[in-house]
């Protein structure tokens, strides 16, 4: 229940610093997609799947909260090329 007392303590903080309902609901939606997107490396299918919405609502949405895909991509590392033996100076060593 820690996520629980987490979102009570943000509510509370949002509340007693002026921000309105409207701009609340949509930085929580923004922040939950882009979550969600990170998760799944962009994949809108797939993240579409999990929410539980067509692809399509989910890219209007994102049109709707300004979330670009770029943003999200821009925050993923790609994984390191895998080392790659060097076949001569190995051969070099059989001779």
């Amino acid at each position: 229940m820690d996520v629980r007392r987490e979102l009570d303590s943000l509510v509370t903080q949002m509340h007693s610093s002026g921000i309105r309902y409207e701009d609340a609901v949509r930085e929580f939606k923004r922040q939950y997609l882009r979550e969600v997107l990170i998760a799944h490396r962009g994949n809108q299918c797939k993240a579409a799947e999990e929410l539980g919405m067509h692809r399509n609502t989910l890219s209007r949405t994102m049109a709707d909260l300004g979330l670009e895909l770029a943003e999200v991509r821009a925050g993923l590392k790609r994984p390191p090329r895998p080392e790659r033996p060097v076949y001569g100076a190995l051969r070099q060593g059989y001779r």
